[in-house]
């Protein structure tokens, strides 16, 4: 009897340590997900240093386009943002419209509107050092102030940083996990109707004055390297970009050319780039496997919801299933 009795605890004990590490077959809990993740206040360790933060943010602001992805991701309307980085329409991303909300446009990327940011009382500000970093003093006066490193590639990692802060940390690493699962079937089904072979994908980008090669240390880079899908030659270095000229546009050819326009395209080079004889000769143009596509979407979106609409874009072009 008194073997059972131990051997009973025993298996209790053992259930109990499982369960604690999170692993076997443990019954599941019955406390509320992420509810562990909403204890206030708390610190975050940020690009500027620890940042406390007293209370779970109601009145956020954001300063840049990866940030308003990640709020509003995790299902908070901002008081405050401001539009793309480079737009010129003073409008946010029309992918986010519908969860943007009320929020009050506080001036461009380039100069925020302090004063009008003030008289929104948030209880917290999102950004980045590479944007806000030289009117960080004075946006931390307002209200916490949590700026990450950099923009774009690190987006996975600034959204940890950004739902630490809201308090939605669990949250944001099962929506993440979803968009990477979704991203592997997205591109094995790519590979399968490529013949069994990763295709390449160009990334070309058309602004003011300049074109821009897009290669591995972006945003966009980061959600084709989910997918499985290769990169040409011209495109497979581990740095952000490479600008070019029109005389150089050959060399984003691929199997598939992805073409984006930061500004109105009468600002930029691309229509008389598209009109050359060297366009013409692309592979990818000649087999009509050149894609516009938005770049709210492609370039500035950077978060989880802009990457789910990139993979839409990559599987509608090569004609598999989206698998949402």
């Amino acid at each position: 009897m008194l073997r059972r009795t131990l051997g009973t605890l025993a298996a209790v004990g053992l259930v109990a340590l499982t369960a604690a590490c999170g692993g076997g077959n443990a019954a599941p809990s019955t406390a509320t997900p992420g509810a562990s993740d909403a204890v206030f206040p708390r610190t975050v360790t940020t690009a500027k240093g620890d940042v406390s933060i007293p209370k779970k943010p109601e009145r956020v602001v954001v300063l840049d386009t990866a940030e308003l992805d990640s709020v509003t991701l995790l299902g908070i309307k901002p008081v405050g943002a401001i539009p793309p980085h480079l737009s010129d329409a003073a409008r946010f991303p029309e992918y986010l419209k519908d969860k943007v909300g009320d929020a009050k446009e506080v001036g461009t990327s380039a100069e925020p509107k302090l004063d009008l940011i003030a008289s929104l009382k948030p209880d917290l500000i999102l950004s980045n050092k590479v944007r806000h970093d030289k009117i960080y003093d004075q946006l931390s006066k307002i209200a916490p102030t949590v700026l990450t490193e950099t923009t774009g590639a690190p987006w996975k990692a600034n959204l940890a940083v950004h739902a630490k802060a809201l308090g939605k940390e669990k949250e944001a690493a099962d929506l993440l996990a979803a968009y990477e699962a979704r991203a592997k079937k997205v591109g094995e089904a790519i590979v399968a109707k490529n013949g069994g072979k990763a295709p390449t994908v160009s990334i070309t980008r058309f602004m003011a004055g300049k074109i821009r090669m897009y290669q591995k240390a972006n945003f966009p880079g980061t959600v084709l390297a989910d997918t499985g899908v290769t990169r040409p030659a011209s495109q497979s270095e581990d740095k952000f970009d490479n600008e070019i000229g029109p005389e150089l546009i050959d060399k984003a050819d691929a199997d598939a050319v992805f073409v984006t326009t930061a500004v109105s395209p009468e600002k930029t080079q691309k229509q008389a780039t598209q009109a050359s004889p060297l366009w013409a000769q692309m592979s990818a143009v000649k087999a009509g496997k050149v894609y516009e596509v938005k770049d709210e979407i492609w370039i500035s979106g950077i978060g989880v919801q802009a990457a789910h609409l990139i993979l839409d874009d990559l599987a509608k072009s090569f004609g598999v299933d989206a698998n949402r």
